[in-house]
């Protein structure tokens, strides 16, 4: 189990339980009491600190390498009946951004998202959850799949943004993004979008235009990450948490700003401490908004979605 620094006064707590219970088993000394009352003040300890995150700090839980990725969702959500489909049909399949078909119950959705790695390995091969502009199309081909065959799509967010190299440029990314924004405006059938992590700049845009926009409590969604955010303004990464800050870019500000549309409870300690809960959470949260939009007519759907962003930045004195 990895720590944040936030979450030492936690792993002091945990190592002192382990510990009485070990000399509880390996002598006669009775040390019932002594974990009882660490386990008690181990649960405040988690409570006070996770009640109380900066936006820095859910930042850092949104990243923290245990955390489950997009793969870990879909495999919990769909199990076996899920088909992975590649492919952009014009310059290669891009392993940032993956997609397939899945059912929950009886009913098929198009799943889109993007991955990252879990190791050095696989984070290379998965270019760190940063699609190039073949993996929107992918994603926008996908959806266009959907709205043929009348099939509901997810999308799970979690990158850091778009990859900003070179040849991601010369092949077109703020087409292909704006590509996928302007046609997920107009798609129609149901779409509902999932942040469960990382939701930075045009990288989560691309494909976060939706019905619903669901947040996970521990994540954040924003035109750019703190990091460089603070690197601009002050020349320097060392105002990372002062820029998170200002940002606003935790779930609660953005469900104030009428940004999202919901913000998803995480187990005490994030996503991460209970998969299954978190999974079955997901789930639920899925069927239950399609069951909000499916009774409503293409046209509404679109009409709905259009007026939704349309009146995002409106306020009135």
């Amino acid at each position: 189990m990895e720590y944040l620094e936030f979450e030492l006064p936690i792993k002091d707590l945990e190592d002192q339980f382990e510990k009485a219970c070990a000399i509880g088993e390996e002598s006669e000394v009775d040390v019932t009491d002594t974990c009882k009352q660490i386990e008690k003040k181990l649960k405040e300890t988690k409570k006070e600190i996770y009640k109380n995150l900066t936006p820095w700090q859910r930042v850092q839980l949104s990243r923290h390498p245990s955390r489950p990725y997009t793969l870990d969702y879909i495999d919990a959500i769909c199990g076996e009946s899920f088909l992975e489909l590649h492919g952009d049909r014009n310059v290669k399949d891009d392993k940032a951004m993956i997609g397939g078909l899945g059912k929950i119950g009886n009913q098929s959705f198009m799943f889109v998202g993007q991955q990252k790695g879990y190791n050095t390995k696989t984070r290379q091969y998965r270019n760190f959850g940063m699609a190039n502009p073949e993996g929107y199309r992918k994603a926008l081909r996908l959806m266009k799949s959907a709205e043929k065959f009348n099939l509901p799509v997810v999308c799970f967010i979690d990158t850091p943004g778009a990859y900003p190299g070179l040849e991601a440029e010369e092949r077109g990314q703020g087409e292909a993004i704006a590509r996928n924004i302007l046609e997920m405006t107009r798609l129609k059938v149901p779409i509902i979008v999932v942040i469960i992590g990382e939701g930075a700049s045009g990288g989560a845009l691309g494909i976060g235009v939706g019905d619903k926009v669901l947040m996970l409590e521990n994540t954040w969604y924003s035109v750019i990450s703190p990091e460089s955010c603070s690197s601009i303004l002050w020349r320097s990464w060392e105002f990372k948490e002062q820029a998170a800050e200002a940002l606003k870019l935790t779930a609660s500000d953005m469900k104030k700003q009428k940004l999202i549309d919901e913000i998803v409870k995480e187990p005490l300690g994030g996503a991460h401490s209970d998969r299954e809960k978190i999974f079955k959470t997901v789930r639920d949260k899925i069927s239950s908004t399609y069951d909000e939009l499916k009774n409503l007519s293409p046209e509404d759907l679109v009409e709905n979605r259009m007026n939704k962003y349309a009146d995002m930045g409106v306020f009135k004195g």
